[in-house]
């Protein structure tokens, strides 16, 4: 089973809403990058279990971003943003460039 880039992004945008035991398999499997086998240790479950909780928290993550779409307009604002900012430093030195640039990293931060 190859890991999921986007599993791990999801996880950090809907992890709350998965079970606790979900959210724990998931955050050990992609962010410490932990072994079915090592999983299965530290939560003392079989490695059938661990898997369980990771498909089913995979499954659960993949619908909670079709429904709401945050990455979706995460990812969109963030190349909005990145595009205003190419776009600023084009402009001559100025105010509205400066002002510009401060307001762009004020959105980015916010995200």
């Amino acid at each position: 089973m190859a890991k999921n880039l986007s599993a791990g992004v999801l996880l950090d945008f809907y992890g709350e809403l998965l079970t606790e035991k979900q959210q724990k398999a998931l955050e050990l499997y992609y962010n410490e990058d932990l072994s079915l086998a090592e999983i299965a240790d530290d939560m003392q479950v079989s490695r059938q279990g661990v898997r369980a909780f990771i498909k089913n928290g995979e499954e659960h993550l993949q619908k909670f971003e079709e429904k709401l779409g945050m990455f979706g307009r995460f990812s969109d604002i963030s190349r909005l943003t990145e595009d205003m900012k190419s776009a600023v430093t084009e402009l001559p030195e100025g105010k509205i460039k400066e002002k510009l640039t401060e307001k762009i990293a004020e959105i980015k931060e916010r995200l």
